[in-house]
C-alpha cells in the first residue's frame, strides 16, 4: 500500500511543480504586460501635453492675427492709407437709388 500512496504523492508533487511554474509564468507575464502598458500610457500623456501646448500657442497666434486684422481694417487706418495714397472721400459722388 505504501507504493500506491508514494505514487500518488509523486504525482501530486509533479502537479504542484507544474502548477507553481505556470502560476509564476502567468504572474511574470502580467507584470511585464502591466509595465509596458504603463510606459505606453506615459508616453501618450507626454504627447498629449505637447500637443496641448502647441494648440495653446496656435490659439494665441490666431488671436494676435485677428486683432491685427481688425486693427488694419479699422476705418481710421483705411482713411489714413487713402489720404497717403492721394485718395479723398467725396460724398457728392455717392448716388442713392430708391426702389419704388
Amino acid at each position: 500500500m505504501k507504493k500506491n500512496s508514494n505514487k500518488k504523492l509523486v504525482k501530486l508533487q509533479k502537479f504542484e511543480k507544474k502548477f507553481t511554474l505556470v502560476g509564476t509564468v502567468a504572474i511574470l507575464s502580467l507584470w511585464v504586460i502591466s509595465f509596458f502598458t504603463e510606459v505606453s500610457l506615459s508616453s501618450l500623456n507626454v504627447e498629449v501635453e505637447r500637443l496641448g501646448k502647441q494648440v495653446n500657442k496656435q490659439e494665441k497666434t490666431n488671436q494676435s492675427l485677428t486683432m491685427k486684422i481688425n486693427e488694419l481694417a479699422s476705418l481710421e487706418n483705411i482713411q489714413s492709407v487713402a489720404n497717403y495714397e492721394g485718395l479723398a472721400y467725396n460724398s457728392s459722388n455717392i448716388l442713392i437709388v430708391n426702389k419704388k
